[in-house]
């Protein structure tokens, strides 16, 4: 596979990873760098792709609010309100775990259905992200040596 192709799967990856779907753009970029790929640019390429899936979310999350009074509604108002409460106890910070595998996709959902601001929401999951996919990448190089 060569450099481009390798970047554009683990990009597709990357987001798909960050929306409902099913990915694992962690085992791609532990591959891609065992295959000698250069981290810098794989992990700016992951970060961005899973910012952007997380993004996906967040604007679904502000779209689908608009409906929580009917019936084929995704999100009980039970679980809505359990979402309230915890982004009030936990607030912005929490966005800093959207990259915690099963809570960080229903995370951005409820960030936008909360009408978390856009720029507060896009620095501290890129944040969140980057840090998640440097770190990988920097266990990765200390552990092959």
């Amino acid at each position: 596979m060569d450099g481009l192709s390798a970047v554009l799967l683990l990009a597709l990856s990357a987001f798909a990873s960050a929306t409902l779907l099913p990915g694992s753009s962690e085992a791609l970029l532990l591959t891609l760098l065992a295959a000698g790929e250069p981290a810098a640019p794989l992990v700016a390429v992951a970060t961005a792709a899973n910012l952007a899936g997380s993004l996906v979310n967040w604007a679904l999350g502000r779209f689908l609010i608009r409906f929580r009074d009917r019936r084929w509604f995704p999100v009980s108002a039970a679980a809505l309100a359990r979402a309230e409460r915890g982004y009030r106890r936990w607030g912005l910070w929490s966005l800093l775990f959207a990259w915690v595998p099963v809570v960080g996709d229903p995370l951005t959902v409820a960030a936008g259905m909360l009408k978390v601001g856009f720029w507060p929401f896009l620095l501290l999951v890129g944040l969140g992200k980057a840090a998640r996919y440097a770190l990988l990448a920097a266990g990765f190089s200390a552990v092959a040596g």
